[in-house]
C-alpha cells in the first residue's frame, strides 16, 4: 500500500506533462522555450561543429536516460543543446551541399508542429476523420499535376524506398495475377516468380535492387540498362535487354524509369519507355523521388512528358518541396491496384464495414500506424503556393548551371556532366597524388572541420565529388567559396600527409 501511494505521488507530480486541456499553459511554456533554443541553433556559424564522434560519445551522462533523476524543461533543453543542437548538421547552411536534404519552409514546420501535437493516426477514419480528407486532397492534387486519370490514387509514405517497394510489389503481383491467375498475397511464392525480371537504368536508385531482395526475388531479378553520355536510359538498350532475358527463358514484368537520378539529376526518356512498356504489356513505374516535383516548373515539364502514362509513381516532397521528413507519396494510375497491399482486420477496418464516405487509408498502405504527414504539405500549398515552389526549384537548377559554367574550364577540376537538375559531379585533379585518394581527403577534411559538407560518388570506378543544390537562398558566391576551400584543401594535402 505504501509503495502504491508513493507511485501515485510521483505520477501526480508529472501529470501536467500530458497534452490535454489542463496542460495548455504548460504546453505554451514548453513550446516557447523550445522555439528559443531552435532559433539559437540557426545562429550556429558552421554547418557542423566539427566535433569528433569519440568526443560526442564521451558525453555519456547526456546520452543516457535516467528515469530516477528526471529533469525540468530548462535542464533538458540545456542538455540537448550541448549534445545535439550544438553539433547536428544544419541543412539550411549555405555550406551544406552534400545530399538530398532540403531546407524547410516555415508553413511546413507549422504543419508538422500541429500534426505532432494533436498526434492524429491517419490509418482509419475513426482515428483521423477530416485528416483523411486532407491527405486525399493532397493526393488528388499531385495526381492531377502528373496528368494521371481520375481513377488514380495514392498514399503518403515514409520515403522513396518505401514507395519504390510498393511499385515493385504491385508490378509483380499484378503480372502474376493477370497472366498466371496467381494470387501471391493469398498463397505466397510460386516458382514462376523466380523468372520475373525488372529493368532499370544502371544509374537508378539502390532501393530498386534492395527492394527486389526484400521481396525474395534477389538482386539478379533487376536488370541494369545502359545509359548514354547524359546518364539517361537508352531505349534501344532497354529493348535489347528485354529481348535477351526472354531468350534466357525469363519473364519481363516491369520497367522502372528514373526522373532525376540521385547522382546526376538525369531524366530517363519517359515517353519512349512508356511506348516500350505498352508494347510488351508490362508495368511502368517512375521513380520521381528527386525530379518528380519539377512538374511544377516551366523549365523541366518537358522532361516529365510520359509520366502521365505511368502505372505508378514515387515522389518525395521532403526532397524538393522543402518539407520536413517524412513527406512522400506513392501514386498509382488505377486505385484498384491497391488490392495488392490491402488487408481487412476485424478490430480495425473490417470488410463488412467498408464505407466510401468514411475511407480507411490503411487499405492503401503497407504501414499501419502513420503520422499525418500530409498536413505540412497542405500548409505549404495554402501559404506558399505551387507556383512559388516551382520558382524555387528553377532557381536551384540555374544555380547548378552557374556553378558548372564557373568551373568547367578550370584546370583544377574535371567536370563529369552538365547539370540537368541541381547536382554537379566533378573532381579535383590539380595534384600528382592519386585522384581518388585526394578527393576523399578533401571531402572528409572539410566535413570534419565543419567548413563544408560535400558528397562523393563513383563514376567509372573513380571517386568524384558532388554538389547537391536544394537551397534557393544559396548564391553562386556561396558555392565558389566552397570551391575555393576544395582547392586549398587539395593543395595542403601533402602538408597534412
Amino acid at each position: 500500500m505504501f509503495l502504491e501511494t508513493q507511485t501515485n505521488l510521483t505520477a501526480d507530480i508529472k501529470i501536467d506533462q500530458f497534452f490535454d486541456s489542463q496542460s495548455k499553459y504548460t504546453y505554451q511554456e514548453y513550446i516557447q522555450k523550445v522555439v528559443n533554443y531552435v532559433t539559437n541553433f540557426l545562429n550556429n556559424e558552421n554547418f557542423y561543429s566539427g566535433e569528433s564522434p569519440n568526443n560526442l560519445r564521451l558525453k555519456t551522462d547526456l546520452l543516457r536516460a535516467n528515469p530516477n533523476a528526471t529533469l525540468s524543461i530548462d535542464e533538458a533543453l540545456k542538455e540537448i543543446k550541448e549534445l545535439y543542437l550544438d553539433h547536428t548538421v544544419a541543412f539550411h547552411h549555405p555550406n551544406y551541399v552534400a545530399h538530398l536534404n532540403c531546407p524547410v519552409l516555415l508553413p511546413a514546420v507549422v504543419g508538422d508542429l500541429v500534426a505532432s501535437s494533436v498526434n492524429t493516426a491517419i490509418e482509419t477514419w475513426d482515428q483521423s476523420t477530416s485528416a483523411t480528407l486532407i491527405e486525399q486532397e493532397m493526393i488528388r492534387w499531385i495526381c492531377s499535376e502528373m496528368g494521371l486519370p481520375t481513377v488514380s490514387d495514392g498514399v503518403f509514405t515514409s520515403g522513396g524506398t518505401q514507395s519504390n517497394f510498393m511499385g515493385l510489389l504491385m508490378a509483380r503481383d499484378h503480372y502474376a495475377f493477370k497472366h498466371y491467375g496467381l494470387n501471391l498475397k493469398e498463397n505466397g511464392w510460386s516458382d514462376i516468380v523466380s523468372k520475373f525480371r525488372f529493368f532499370c537504368s544502371e544509374k537508378a536508385h539502390f532501393s530498386i535492387k534492395k527492394n527486389a531482395a526484400l521481396m525474395g526475388m534477389g538482386y539478379n531479378s533487376v536488370i541494369p540498362v545502359a545509359t548514354d553520355d547524359k546518364m539517361k536510359m537508352q531505349p534501344n538498350a532497354l529493348v535489347q535487354a528485354i529481348e535477351k532475358e526472354k531468350q534466357l527463358g525469363n519473364i519481363p514484368i516491369a520497367v522502372i524509369a528514373t526522373a532525376g537520378t540521385t547522382d546526376f539529376g538525369s531524366f530517363d526518356p519517359l515517353d519512349a519507355i512508356a511506348q516500350i512498356t505498352d508494347e510488351y504489356d508490362i508495368w511502368f513505374h517512375v521513380d520521381g523521388a528527386y525530379g518528380g516535383s519539377y512538374i511544377l516548373t516551366e523549365t523541366h515539364q518537358h522532361l516529365l512528358n510520359g509520366i502521365e502514362r505511368a502505372d505508378s509513381i514515387t515522389i518525395d516532397f521532403h526532397k524538393t518541396m522543402f518539407q520536413p521528413v517524412c513527406s512522400s507519396a506513392f501514386l498509382v494510375r488505377d486505385t484498384k491496384h491497391f488490392k495488392y497491399v490491402s488487408y481487412y482486420a476485424d478490430y480495425l477496418n473490417p470488410l463488412e464495414h467498408r464505407d466510401s464516405a468514411c475511407p480507411n487509408l490503411i487499405e492503401k498502405s503497407i504501414q499501419t500506424t502513420r503520422r499525418f504527414d500530409a498536413l505540412k504539405l497542405w500548409f505549404t500549398l495554402k501559404m506558399t503556393g505551387a507556383k512559388t515552389i516551382g520558382s524555387f526549384l528553377e532557381k536551384v537548377h540555374y544555380l547548378a548551371l552557374d556553378l558548372y559554367y564557373s568551373i568547367k574550364d578550370d584546370t583544377d577540376f574535371e567536370v563529369a556532366h552538365k547539370p540537368e537538375l541541381s547536382t554537379l559531379v566533378f573532381r579535383y585533379v590539380a595534384s600528382e597524388v592519386d585522384f581518388d585518394t585526394i578527393n576523399l581527403f578533401i571531402k572528409n577534411t572539410l566535413f570534419k572541420s565543419g567548413q563544408a559538407s560535400i558528397a562523393s560518388t563513383k563514376l567509372d570506378d573513380k571517386i568524384y565529388l558532388k554538389f547537391t543544390l536544394l537551397n534557393p537562398k544559396s548564391t553562386i558566391d556561396n558555392l565558389l567559396n566552397i570551391v575555393q576551400l576544395i582547392k586549398e584543401t587539395g593543395r595542403n594535402y601533402k602538408t597534412h600527409n
